[in-house]
């Protein structure tokens, strides 16, 4: 009888065992959904690999639900009418995980179809990772309960800018240059709102939106900023539109401190080496100097394909998804959305937190300014021998902005 009874309480205990564990050993798959070609596929290019890299490196035994993650690449080239075809596709070859980051019109267009593909398709969910498209609208007015944005929006990175901005006595005339689609309209208008409630005697002497992807000669704006008397410049370009409004500075010998957003993606730090020294500043959750487990991790990925790691939302977002599915101990995107909500984990630069108004990750922002690589920060960006050095790192709650988001949960969560 003795027996018997241990006989079934161990039973019951690898039962409880196997139900903590049930998602062990199984395949997530993410459609990761970006510019693969065109005017932004270094970009694209860089971020598939980082996705990959961290899938690989953290899959197993190495993550919190014990299982395997991978990551194929679709690309969406940029337009919100290819990623509904790549969503498509992905649908059709059964991921339930998507992510994409280049592109707020792509991001919207992604967030509106997942969303109604979840509607009408009960059991076969998506979740959505968005790690770099910024718009704010996506976790106010546009939110949804399958979006979960792994960056800073552009409203959390301007009031950090700003914050930083405000104490430096020198910038007195600035030239806005920005991407004529919402990122790029969102930048300007929250610089114009933020600087004028901290530091009102800052003059806007330019404030130029140019068609993104489309310019190659950015000399005539450079021609402008020079007219202006600007002296500091503020952007939120990235890829291709940085690099060459970078070489466009370059070649007519204008050296004004500017504020950046991704002064750090493939191709402009380059460009940046190529003008000499120069005080350039970006607002990122991380920088190129990280050490510990994220300074390995750059290393690794630098040593396997000369390359700059530096998408960190690869990292928080494998995490997270990791997380929430050993809180969820299912791979089940409707139980894994659920346990996402409110989910803190550890990161590079502290505890991060999926806030569960919104699906906003609430994070430390970073100040860094371009520099000669040192034996204090001797990582080599793109192998220029200048890096980006933090100057001052921000608690998550002083870049955390309010929400309007009223979101909508399905009746079963």
């Amino acid at each position: 009888m003795k027996f018997a009874m241990r006989v079934v309480a161990a039973s019951a205990m690898m039962v409880v065992a196997g139900a903590s564990f049930a998602q062990k050993g199984e395949t997530v798959r993410i459609a990761f959904m970006d510019p693969l070609s065109g005017p932004f596929a270094s970009t694209g290019q860089n971020q598939l690999k980082s996705w990959q890299f961290i899938a690989d490196r953290f899959s197993g035994a190495k993550n919190a639900a014990g299982v395997k993650f991978e990551v194929v690449g679709f690309d969406n080239k940029g337009s919100p009418q290819e990623s509904l075809n790549t969503l498509k596709a992905a649908i059709d070859q059964g991921f339930r995980y998507v992510t994409q980051g280049n592109g707020s019109g792509a991001a919207a267009a992604i967030l509106e179809a997942v969303a109604k593909h979840n509607e009408r398709n009960p059991g076969k969910e998506l979740i959505y990772l968005n790690y770099a498209a910024v718009d704010p609208a996506l976790t106010n007015e546009k939110c949804d309960y399958w979006h979960f944005r792994l960056d800073a929006d552009t409203t959390m990175k301007m009031e950090a800018l700003t914050a930083f901005m405000k104490d430096q006595p020198k910038v007195k005339k600035v030239f806005l240059i920005n991407q004529n689609y919402s990122h790029g309209q969102q930048v300007s208008r929250y610089f114009k709102e933020d600087i004028a409630r901290k530091r009102p005697d800052i003059q806007i002497v330019g404030d130029d939106l140019h068609p993104i992807g489309q310019v190659k000669d950015f000399s005539p704006y450079v021609a402008k900023i020079k007219q202006s008397g600007a002296d500091t410049i503020v952007t939120g370009n990235w890829s291709q539109d940085l690099t060459l409004l970078v070489k466009a500075l370059n070649d007519a010998g204008l050296k004004l401190p500017m504020y950046t957003y991704y002064a750090g993606v493939t191709g402009t730090p380059t460009a940046l080496a190529a003008g000499g020294d120069s005080e350039v500043y970006v607002i990122a959750y991380g920088h190129s100097n990280h050490t510990g487990e994220l300074g390995q991790i750059g290393a690794d990925f630098k040593k396997k394909f000369n390359d700059d790691f530096y998408t960190f939302a690869t990292y928080n977002g494998i995490e997270l998804l990791a997380g929430a599915i050993a809180k969820a101990k299912s791979t089940d995107p409707v139980k894994v959305a659920k346990a996402l909500e409110g989910l803190e984990i550890k990161s590079f630069a502290g505890d991060v937190t999926m806030r569960a108004s919104d699906h906003q990750l609430q994070q430390s922002m970073f100040i860094t300014k371009w520099q000669k690589a040192d034996k204090k920060y001797p990582y080599s960006v793109e192998n220029t021998g200048y890096t980006f050095v933090p100057i001052k790192q921000m608690e998550p709650y002083v870049a955390s902005t309010p929400t309007s988001c009223q979101m909508k949960r399905p009746s079963a969560s």
